[in-house]
């Protein structure tokens, strides 16, 4: 029992150490308001992620290749906010000076945040997948779900109909996490949802923060759609297939389905 109680105590340590990057984002997001004289909120916020995130490489608590992840995403969430935006899923009604189809650059730092949660809790974590499907079908299952985020503006959603797939060819599958030398496992798939969750909850800091607002939040905030859980959930999955797929390819003289870092 002690040590059970010992173990949750260094996984909440390990989870916290692994959210830095998203802890001072949205410490920024609070205290942006604060600078509103000096500067716009936006650029104040790039120029900040800009500092963390050297801060974080510098000190050592980020690896090269973890930078790289993270740039990755943010690219990847760049392009698709420029696209939301266009088609007026969300909005920046905020000036900034450094803005883009009216998107401003920090943004992409939100998604980057994600990537670098997962890092980070791969690697202070030794996590191991069990049972991951083949490359071909996580591949094919990240493609379709990073397309339905823009095709549902012409198409019908099919997301429900990508998750049957998700359930099917992931059911199987097992994250297995060490602390001080002992496993545990977890379903992939509730990692998954849980980890979308907890981003649907700090999404609706963020927008109470007014880092962005959605149509329906214009004229007074409001609890963010729970539809957006499975939206985030989605894209988690889509964010560790990318982070998986890279540690594959690093370490491509492995052919076990077994990925660890």
């Amino acid at each position: 029992m002690k040590t059970t109680i010992k173990h949750f105590f260094i996984f909440v340590e390990h989870q916290a150490l692994s959210c830095l990057f998203p802890v001072f984002l949205f410490t920024m997001l609070a205290l942006s308001h604060l600078f509103t004289g000096v500067l716009p909120r936006y650029d104040f916020m790039l120029i900040g992620c800009l500092l963390i995130q050297a801060a974080l490489y510098y000190t050592g608590i980020e690896t090269k290749d973890e930078v790289l992840v993270i740039c990755i995403f943010h690219l990847q969430g760049l392009l698709m906010e420029l696209f939301k935006v266009h088609y007026g899923s969300w909005a920046y009604p905020e000036f900034a000076y450094i803005k883009i189809g009216g998107v401003p650059l920090y943004s992409g730092f939100m998604y980057a945040s994600v990537a670098s949660y997962m890092c980070q809790a791969w690697r202070r974590l030794n996590l191991q997948i069990q049972n991951w499907p083949s490359r071909y079908v996580t591949r094919t299952i990240g493609i379709l779900i990073y397309l339905n985020f823009f095709s549902n503006h012409f198409i019908p959603d099919v997301r429900y109909g990508i998750g049957v797939l998700i359930l099917y060819y992931f059911w199987r599958s097992v994250v297995v996490f060490h602390l001080q030398g002992k496993a545990y496992h977890m379903p992939t798939i509730l990692a998954f949802m849980l980890i979308g969750f907890f981003i649907w909850l700090a999404e609706n800091i963020a927008t109470r923060l007014g880092a962005w607002r959605y149509a329906y939040q214009h004229h007074a905030w409001t609890v963010v759609d729970y539809q957006k859980i499975s939206s985030w959930a989605f894209l988690v999955i889509v964010s560790f297939i990318i982070v998986a797929e890279l540690k594959l390819l690093k370490d491509s003289t492995k052919p076990s389905p077994v990925l660890s870092v």
